[in-house]
């Protein structure tokens, strides 16, 4: 089970490294390189759990419960980071309690719906779109996990 968790994370962080590429390829030459992960997490995730993902964001006072600490996750699951539960809350496809109701939606919808304001016309996939924001918010959030 564990060897198919790491392989399937492999993939996944090699599939977000694909994106992020592409990305820092298409960046303005002013620009040193781009971070998909983290300016999604920045601007979606930042306003609760904090920059540094510790749960102090501006927004955590206001919340129901306090924000997860981020840097933790995978200390508190035994050592091991937890893909697919990160997978499915950011998607909205797992309710948390701090994140409101099945009926709010979390970021999938959300990005499904920003894929067609970025595509207009052209061809695309909402779902693939969606897929590869969330896959490089979790591989950020892998990056603060507490050595």
């Amino acid at each position: 089970m564990r060897s198919k968790l790491v392989t399937s994370f492999a993939i996944c962080i090699f599939a977000v490294g694909v994106v992020t590429m592409a990305n820092a390829q298409q960046a303005p030459p002013n620009q040193k390189s781009f971070d998909l992960g983290k300016w999604e997490y920045d601007s979606k995730c930042a306003s609760c759990h904090g920059l540094e993902g510790k749960g102090d964001g501006p927004n955590a006072p206001y919340l129901n419960r306090s924000a997860t600490n981020l840097t933790t996750l995978t200390k508190n699951n035994k050592g091991v980071f937890p893909v697919a539960r990160m997978y499915e809350i950011i998607n909205g496809t797992e309710q948390v309690a701090g994140h409101g109701t099945r009926d709010m939606p979390v970021w999938g919808r959300e990005l499904r719906i920003q894929a067609g304001e970025y595509y207009g016309d052209v061809p695309y996939n909402p779902y693939v779109y969606a897929r590869t924001h969330i896959l490089a918010i979790v591989e950020y959030v892998y990056r603060l996990q507490a050595k």
